[in-house]
């Protein structure tokens, strides 16, 4: 009868800690889910603008080298702290060192508006999830949390500035949550994430933000030659995702060490920029490039698209431009999805999809949240399809990535044995030794 009574009161008091979890995650979530989702669409609405006013003043383009001045210049003297971006949050999770300063978030936007204003070929997505984390970590040190929850406050303004700048609030929050170390998921934050990747996306739509709407109008039954062809498709977003990953780092390497002073890099890979774009005679393989990646859903489009996007896109992030990979990863694997469609046999509206998806799946090593944000934005009816081409892509871009601090916590395959533990930037070190 004690005994009874003992695992009444224990289990009493479990419900009641989880009472107090909801409550307390419940106010922090709404407040930096309502304050992230607030700088999205601050950031979205800028966006808009300075991509119209280049588009109409396409000469600002040669102005590129100043724009570069003005972004290295600014982090050189201003934002040597922050100047690691995505990688620091991860960093900040795995091996905390100080609070993440809340200068984080005015100077990437800052610096992603000018990259876009002037023509750079950058995303959005590095911008909005370095502003949710630095406005996250704040509360770290206002409401004298631990170090357990500081964690968690991470994840969660990861999953805010995902959810509220691409209007997926599932895929975010998974996001957050798979992004940290490649093989794992941090289950103790997935409440908090989920709660402030809803709130944060809801604020985003309440000061009237919309995002751009896709479709697949047709998706074939899931037979086992269609999953064969989805297969070789995934292989091939997994080996387009190893290249952007690889160019990308070769190209940050190259200008760190040939040009000693960081503000002059910006300004000669602007100079570079300028003159490839003139060449070209075209604006499409700068900026976000959504009227492309849009086109890619319903019409043929030329099959190089996808390689000069990596290119552009790698070099001025390399050189150090300010914004994100993902929005031109969504680029590179809708155009190559409708450059394969010339001879696999799927829809090309569900090609680009599952590019779209893809090959950020295994740039990023988040195959799950990819797979989500696929269903999310193109329906359930593609889940089976974008799901193979995710998990596929992910195993064959390697143990790389966009984010050298990413961790590796279980290896993709049995072949490498079992978790090292070790960062991506890490292993690259390692193979270098060994070479």
């Amino acid at each position: 009868m004690i005994s009874t009574k003992v695992k009444l009161l224990l289990r009493s008091f479990e419900q009641t800690s989880y009472l107090i979890f909801v409550v307390k995650w419940l106010f922090i979530s709404a407040i930096v889910g309502i304050l992230a989702g607030s700088a999205s669409a601050l950031f979205l609405v800028s966006l808009d603008w300075v991509t119209t006013y280049r588009e109409t003043h396409t000469w600002i383009i040669w102005l590129l080298p100043l724009g570069g001045l003005i972004i290295g210049l600014t982090y050189h003297y201003w934002g040597q702290e922050v100047v690691k971006g995505n990688n620091q949050l991860l960093e900040e999770f795995h091996s905390p060192q100080q609070i993440i300063p809340l200068k984080m978030a005015p100077l990437v936007l800052f610096g992603t508006l000018v990259t876009h204003l002037f023509g750079g070929s950058a995303g959005r997505e590095g911008t909005a999830v370095q502003m949710g984390g630095a406005i996250a970590d704040q509360f770290t040190k206002w409401f004298r949390l631990k170090p357990r929850d500081r964690k968690v406050l991470l994840v969660i303004g990861i999953s805010a500035g995902f959810a509220s700048v691409f209007g997926t609030p599932l895929a975010g929050t998974v996001f957050a949550l798979e992004v940290l170390a490649i093989g794992f998921l941090r289950y103790e934050a997935l409440f908090p994430s989920l709660l402030t990747a809803v709130i944060a996306d809801s604020t985003c739509h309440w000061w009237q933000v919309g995002h751009t709407q896709y479709s697949i109008p047709f998706v074939p039954g899931a037979e086992p030659v269609g999953i064969l062809w989805a297969l070789l498709a995934g292989i091939c977003f997994g080996l387009a995702a190893l290249t952007f990953s690889t160019i990308v780092h070769f190209f940050g390497d190259v200008f760190k060490t040939k040009i000693g002073y960081p503000p002059l890099r910006p300004v000669m890979g602007g100079l570079v920029l300028a003159v490839v774009i003139y060449l070209l005679g075209t604006t499409k393989y700068i900026g976000l490039g959504i009227p492309t990646i849009v086109a890619a859903f319903s019409e043929p489009l030329p099959p190089y698209d996808f390689l000069l996007k990596i290119l552009l896109t790698t070099f001025t992030l390399g050189a150090g431009f300010k914004g994100g990979e993902v929005t031109p990863l969504f680029f590179i694997g809708a155009t190559l999805g409708n450059a394969l469609s010339l001879f696999i046999p799927l829809p090309v509206a569900l090609l680009a999809g599952m590019g779209f998806v893809a090959v950020f799946a295994g740039a990023t090593n988040t195959p799950i949240a990819c797979t989500i944000m696929g269903i999310e934005l193109f329906g359930v009816e593609c889940g089976v399809f974008v799901g193979i081409a995710c998990v596929t892509a992910y195993l064959f871009s390697g143990h790389t990535g966009i984010y050298s601090s990413q961790v590796v916590g279980s290896p993709k395959h049995g072949l490498f044995g079992r978790s090292t533990g070790k960062s991506l930037l890490q292993i690259k070190h390692l193979k270098s030794r060994m070479k």
